[in-house]
C-alpha cells in the first residue's frame, strides 16, 4: 500500500507553532521528532506529513515537495518505472539517509515545477542525513544561501 507524502517548510521561529497546529489538526503527536523536524505517519488520512525548518533562506515557505511512500521494494520499482515513463527528469538516488530515515528513493519534477519524491523507508537514524550533489541540485533550485 502507498502513502501520500507532503513536506512543508517553515521558519525556525514558527516550527513549534506549526507542530502544535498539525498535532491539533491530526489529533496525534508527531511519530518522529528531532530538532527542526516533525513527522506524522497517519492511517486516516493515509499520509506521511512532515513539517521542518527551511533548509535555506531562499526556500519558499509552505509546501516544499510531495511524494509517494511505498511499503515494499516491488511497489517502489513500479513507481520508479512509471516516473521514468513520464519523460520527466528522474534522479534515482538509491539507498540513502534522509530525514532521520534510511531510504531508497528517486526524485522528479512535474511540468509545473513541483518536486516529487518516490521512496521506501526501511530504518530510523539519529541524524538527518546528507543529500548527494545531484539531490541538492534537484531540491535547491534558487537556494543559494544555506541555513
Amino acid at each position: 500500500m502507498q502513502r501520500l507524502h507532503i513536506s512543508v517548510a517553515t521558519t525556525e521561529e514558527q516550527l513549534e507553532e506549526s507542530i502544535h497546529f498539525y498535532t491539533t489538526l491530526f489529533d496525534h503527536a508527531p511519530t518522529k521528532r528531532h530538532d527542526g523536524y516533525a513527522k506524522w505517519s497517519l492511517d486516516d488520512p493515509r499520509v506521511n506529513f512532515v513539517v521542518e525548518a527551511a533548509h535555506c533562506k531562499s526556500d519558499g515557505l509552505g509546501v516544499h515537495h510531495v511524494g509517494i511512500e511505498t511499503e515494499d521494494e516491488g511497489e517502489l520499482s513500479q513507481l520508479k518505472r512509471r516516473l521514468g515513463a513520464s519523460e520527466a527528469p528522474l534522479l534515482d538516488v538509491g539507498e540513502t539517509v534522509c530525514c532521520f530515515s534510511e531510504s531508497d528513493k528517486a526524485w522528479t519534477v512535474d511540468p509545473n515545477g513541483v518536486r516529487w519524491e518516490a521512496f521506501r523507508s526501511f530504518g530510523d537514524t539519529e541524524h538527518y542525513g546528507a543529500r548527494s550533489s545531484a539531490e541538492k541540485r534537484q531540491l535547491t533550485i534558487g537556494c543559494s544561501t544555506p541555513r
